[in-house]
């Protein structure tokens, strides 16, 4: 394909060689001709179809959860080469659940690092599975069909943070204390981080991944 395009380029040379164009309109529709992109003109317009495509309504921008004192750092430090990689591997899924449910896809992100580092077939000793980290009974009670498949993985841990989100009236700290310790856990202790070491260095874990990725 790429020595015949070359080929029809050079024949195009020659044409233009040989019969003078009067204008840049008769290069660029010999160029379309040919099947070569050509920028469009100041005042043209692009094909119908194409034109209905840009004038589609786009998705509502998504609003990130903040608590006070909490910030996203705009600009994320570089990933480890390895988890970057399992990143990209799940990043269209995490992006389109994620903003399905109106939930920051990098706190999704975060909170997927924070767990499994973006194994999915990662299982805690607790009995915690896959790159959420959902237990058996929070799966059940979101509606995950299967644990283990990655897509309902992700859907059942967004849904369960856009639940916590709501809950706890996007305040971050509450929000993952609870992804980790229970919501029952968290207003037990009046709607403060529990006092578990676990849950507190879970909580600054995956608040400092929300600068890194």
């Amino acid at each position: 394909m790429a020595a015949q395009r070359r080929g029809q380029h050079a024949r195009l040379l020659v044409m233009m060689a040989l019969v003078p164009l009067t204008s840049a309109a008769n290069v660029e529709t010999h160029l379309e001709t040919l099947g070569f992109e050509v920028p469009l003109r100041q005042g043209e317009r692009l094909p119908a179809w194409q034109q209905r495509h840009l004038e589609a309504p786009q998705a509502e921008p998504i609003q990130r959860a903040s608590a006070p004192g909490i910030r996203h750092i705009r600009e994320r430090e570089a990933l480890p080469t390895p988890i970057a990689q399992r990143r990209a591997r799940y990043a269209a899924l995490v992006e389109a659940e994620a903003r399905r449910q109106g939930v920051d896809p990098e706190l999704v992100h975060a909170v997927i690092r924070a767990e499994s580092s973006y194994r999915p077939r990662a299982q805690s000793p607790a009995g915690a599975r896959g790159l959420m980290q959902l237990m058996p009974a929070t799966a059940k009670r979101f509606g995950v069909s299967d644990i283990w498949e990655p897509a309902e993985n992700i859907r059942g841990g967004v849904t369960y943070l856009r639940f916590l989100l709501d809950r706890f009236e996007g305040n971050l700290r509450l929000v993952l204390a609870a992804y980790n310790a229970g919501e029952g856990a968290v207003a037990k202790y009046g709607h403060r981080i529990p006092p578990y070491p676990e849950t507190r260095t879970y909580v600054d874990r995956v608040l400092g991944f929300l600068g890194s990725g």
